[in-house]
């Protein structure tokens, strides 16, 4: 795969926002066929994540500080991974799932590759669908 230039937006999420759907609206309002996020803070009233290994999410509620935010954004959805804290500091990871809602703000860079798309397809190997990065048309 060829190097890519790229480009970046900041949003910010208001509260009540849901992560997911907040970011797929950006993902396609401005047309981003290979994103990420390269940058976030802020707050969540609630996050839904799914641990490691597991067919079911846990949900979190009360104030929660987004410690982390990472992952892929393309046309046809996100993966992202999310680190919170409560308000003792105790932190907890996992897989973003739907039903994330912003508490104060969510403040995020993200950036999109100019030449390269994204999207996913089956693995044999792990079962899952996997990204598959290509070139931009």
């Amino acid at each position: 795969m060829s190097p890519s230039s790229a480009r970046f937006f900041a949003l910010r999420l208001k509260p009540e926002d849901d992560l997911l759907a907040a970011l797929a609206a950006f993902v396609s309002d401005n047309g981003i066929l290979a994103g990420w996020i390269a940058g976030a803070v802020g707050s969540l009233s609630h996050a839904a994540l799914r641990y490691a290994a597991q067919a079911e999410s846990v949900s979190l509620k009360n104030a929660l500080e987004i410690i982390a935010l990472s992952g892929t954004l393309d046309a046809k959805g996100a993966h992202l991974h999310l680190s919170v804290a409560d308000s003792q500091g105790i932190v907890y990871g996992g897989h973003v799932m739907p039903g994330c809602t912003v508490r104060t703000t969510c403040e995020l860079i993200i950036g999109e590759l100019d030449e390269i798309t994204f999207r996913r397809s089956p693995c044999p190997l792990s079962g899952y669908d996997e990204l598959v990065v290509g070139p931009r048309n």
